[in-house]
C-alpha cells in the first residue's frame, strides 16, 4: 500500500473488516482514495452505485430536491412516493409499494407481510421457508431467516418459524412443506449474493411458482442485490417469466441514496393497514427523486441491453482468462452479478486488489464478487479482467494456506 498513513477510525465501533483505504471522489466507474490513487470500481458500493459516481444527470436532480424539502415525515403524503410506487408496479407487474431506507428493512417487511398473512387465515403460528447460504439482513429477524451460521453465531435464541431447505430442489421443497399447514411462504433471492452468486434456476422458479399458487403461499422474492437492472432485467426473476407476491428492493435503486421498498402484488397488496407498519426515513422526498430519476436515465440510456451486452462479455472474457486453470472452480452469475469461485479462501486477494487499483469484494469465503455500476463500458470490463486474471493467477500458484 501507498507510505502514507493508511486510515484509521477509532472511534468508529469496530464492526469491520476495512481495508486500509479511504475514498474521497469518484467518476463514473472510478474511484479515487484521499491519498490521490485511483481504482476501477468492480464493486458499485456492494451493488448500489448503479450509475456510477457523479453522474451528470442524478447529481443535479438530487441537488434541486435538497434545495425543496429532504424530509417531511409520512404522516403527509408525499407525492414522490405515488410517483416511483406507480413506477415499479409497470415494471414488475404487481400492484403497489412500501417505501423504507434499506434492504434489510424491505426484508423485515416481507416477513411481517407473510405473518400477516397467516394470521389472516387463521394460522397461529406462521412458517416462511427459506433457503441454504441465503442472505437476508442482520435484523433478529432476517438474520434468521439467514442460512449462514457464522453471521448467526453470537445473537441466539433466533426468532422461530422458518423452514429452511437447499437452493434448485424441487422435491426437497416439496417434502419439507408436505403436510403443514403452518406454511405462508417461500422466500428466496433469485440470485444469491452475499451466500456466493448463487442463481435460482429459471425451471426451478417456474415449478416454484406453482406450488405456492396450489397452496395459496406468498412467494417472495428478494431482489435487493439482484434486482434493478443487474442482470439485464429489472428483476432478475423477469428471466423465468414469473411474477412473485411480494418482491423486496433496495440497493440500486437509489444510485447511492439510502432506499428500500416492498413491492406487491394483488395477494399481499392490501395486507398492512393503517399501524401495521411504519417507518420515520422511508419514502422521503430526497429517496424517491433518486430512485425516480435513476430509473428515468436507466431508460433513457437504455441500460438494461447495455447490461446483458457488457455482462455477456466480461463474462466471458472471465472464462477465457481462467481456462483452464488450476483453483478456479466456477465462474457463474448473469449480467453484471458475476462471482468467480476459488477452491480457497480469498480474502488475501482484497488488499492486493486495492494495490493494482480494482476494487471488488470476497463473499462466502472464496468466491470473488463483481458487481460494478451498471454504466461499466466493454473497456472498463476487459480492464477488470486484465487486472484480476494475474492476482487470481498469482494468488492460486501460492501454498495455499
Amino acid at each position: 500500500m501507498s507510505a502514507t498513513a493508511a486510515p484509521t477510525s477509532p472511534h468508529v465501533m469496530n464492526t469491520y473488516g476495512r481495508l486500509p483505504i479511504a475514498l474521497s471522489h469518484g467518476q463514473g466507474c472510478r474511484v479515487w482514495d484521499t491519498n490521490g490513487k485511483a481504482y476501477l470500481d468492480g464493486l458499485g458500493g456492494i451493488a448500489v452505485n448503479t450509475l456510477g459516481h457523479n453522474h451528470p444527470e442524478l447529481v443535479p436532480a438530487l441537488q434541486d430536491q435538497l434545495t425543496k424539502i429532504i424530509h417531511s415525515s409520512n404522516y403527509y403524503h408525499v407525492p414522490g412516493q405515488e410517483i416511483l410506487a406507480k413506477k415499479l408496479t409497470e415494471l414488475s407487474g404487481m400492484t403497489n409499494a412500501f417505501f423504507c431506507c434499506t434492504g434489510l428493512e424491505a426484508n423485515e417487511a416481507a416477513i411481517k407481510l407473510a405473518r400477516k398473512f397467516g394470521h389472516d387465515k387463521g394460522i397461529e403460528k406462521p412458517q416462511i421457508v427459506v433457503y441454504e447460504k441465503a442472505f437476508h439482513g442482520r435484523s433478529i429477524a432476517t438474520l434468521s431467516a439467514t442460512g449462514n451460521p457464522k453471521i448467526q453465531a453470537g445473537f441466539g435464541p433466533l426468532v422461530e418459524g422458518f423452514i429452511r431447505v437447499p437452493l434448485n430442489d424441487i422435491e426437497a421443497l416439496k417434502a419439507a412443506t408436505q403436510g403443514n399447514p403452518n406454511v405462508v411462504a417461500v422466500f428466496f433471492e433469485t440470485i444469491q449474493g452475499e451466500g456466493g452468486i448463487n442463481p435460482m434456476r429459471w425451471d426451478y422458479l417456474k415449478q416454484v411458482r406453482a406450488l405456492c399458487d396450489a397452496n395459496d403461499w406468498l412467494m417472495m422474492i428478494d431482489e435487493v442485490q439482484c434486482g434493478m437492472g443487474r442482470t439485464g432485467k429489472w428483476f432478475a426473476h423477469q428471466w423465468a417469466g414469473i411474477v412473485p407476491d411480494v418482491m423486496p428492493l433496495a440497493k440500486g435503486l437509489g444510485s447511492g441514496v439510502p432506499i428500500g421498498a416492498v413491492v406487491a402484488g394483488p395477494k399481499a397488496a392490501n395486507i398492512f393497514q393503517p399501524g401495521n407498519h411504519g417507518t420515520t426515513f422511508g419514502g422521503n422526498p430526497l429517496a424517491m427523486r433518486a430512485g425516480i430519476e435513476t430509473i428515468r436515465i436507466m431508460e433513457a440510456q437504455n441500460l438494461l441491453a447495455h447490461v446483458e451486452q457488457v455482462g455477456a462479455h466480461l463474462k466471458s472474457a472471465l472464462q477465457a482468462a481462467f481456462e483452464g486453470v488450476a483453483g478456479v472452480t466456477d465462474i457463474r452469475g448473469q449480467g453484471l452479478m458475476l462471482g468467480i469461485e476459488l477452491d480457497r479462501p480469498a480474502g488475501a486477494l482484497l488488499e492486493r486488489g486495492c494495490d493494482a487499483g480494482l476494487l471488488f469484494s470476497v463473499t462466502a469465503d472464496r468466491v470473488i464478487r463483481l458487481v460494478p455500476p451498471l454504466i461499466l463500458t466493454t473497456a472498463e470490463a476487459d480492464e477488470i479482467v486484465a487486472i484480476l486474471a494475474p492476482l487470481v493467477k498469482a494468488f492460486l500458484a501460492e501454498p495455499a494456506q
